[in-house]
C-alpha cells in the first residue's frame, strides 16, 4: 500500500485511479444551503401570503363603498335616465361633487321660476340625497348669472335674479324632504364667469354668456 507523500495530509491525496473527488464535498454544502434558503422563503411566504391577502381585500372594500364616488355614480345615472346630459353636467372638484344646470334649460330668460319640465331632475336629486347613506353631505346651491344687466320690479339688478334662481332650487329640494339644515342658497350675479362674457372689443359673446348662466349644485361633507 502507497503512503502518503510527505507534507500532504491524508484526505487530500489523489487515490489511485487519479481521480479527485474532493469537489463533491463542496458540492453538496452548496446544495444543502440553497435547499435551506429555499425553504425558508416557501416558510416566509406562507406566513405573510394571508396577511397580504387581507389586508388587499380591506382596501378593495374600502375603494368599493366610499359615499362620494357612489354618490356621483347614482348622480349621473339619474341625469342619463332622465335625457338630460346636455343640460346637467356631474362632476368632482376639491370642493366636493359638482351638478351643474344650464340656467337656459331650467327658467325662462330673466325669470327665476324652475320649468315644470325641469323640476323631475330636482326631485330625483334630492330622492338620492335622502339615502341614509348620503345624510352627513350638505347641499350649496349657487346661482351664476352673465353680465347682461337686468332691471325689473322683481329683480333690480342679477344680484337679486341670481340669489332667487338659487332660492327655487333649494324650495324644491325641501319639497322633495331634503332637511333645511342640510340646504344653502347663494347668489354670486355675474362674478365667477367660466368664460369671458365678451369679446377683447367689448362685444358681447352670447355662447359664453350662455355658459355663465348656470346654477351650481355643490354636494360636500
Amino acid at each position: 500500500m502507497q503512503e502518503p507523500e510527505a507534507g500532504f495530509p491524508r484526505r487530500l491525496r489523489r487515490n489511485d485511479d487519479g481521480d479527485d473527488d474532493e469537489w463533491m464535498v463542496t458540492y453538496s454544502d452548496a446544495i444543502t444551503l440553497l435547499l435551506a434558503f429555499f425553504v425558508l422563503i416557501v416558510t416566509f411566504s406562507e406566513v405573510d401570503l394571508p396577511r397580504f391577502e387581507a389586508v388587499q381585500a380591506g382596501i378593495a372594500q374600502r375603494s368599493i363603498v366610499r359615499p362620494s364616488s357612489q354618490l356621483r355614480a347614482e348622480l349621473l345615472t339619474t341625469v342619463d335616465s332622465l335625457g338630460m346630459a346636455d343640460a346637467v353636467r356631474v362632476d368632482t372638484s376639491r370642493r366636493g361633487i359638482e351638478i351643474e344646470l344650464a340656467a337656459n334649460a331650467f327658467y325662462q330668460p330673466g325669470a327665476a321660476e324652475v320649468r315644470v319640465e325641469a323640476r323631475p331632475v330636482i326631485a330625483d336629486i334630492a330622492r338620492t340625497l335622502l339615502s341614509p347613506r348620503y345624510n352627513r353631505f350638505l347641499v350649496s346651491v349657487e346661482g351664476h348669472s352673465d353680465d347682461s344687466p337686468i332691471a325689473t320690479a322683481q329683480f333690480p339688478s342679477n344680484w337679486e335674479l341670481s340669489a332667487a334662481r338659487a332660492t327655487n332650487i333649494v324650495r324644491l329640494f325641501i319639497d322633495g324632504d331634503l332637511p333645511a339644515h342640510r340646504l344653502q342658497a347663494v347668489g354670486f350675479a355675474d362674478t365667477q364667469p367660466k368664460v369671458p362674457n365678451r369679446d377683447i372689443a367689448g362685444a358681447p359673446i352670447p355662447e359664453n354668456q350662455a355658459i355663465n348662466r348656470r346654477i351650481v349644485v355643490r354636494i360636500h361633507r
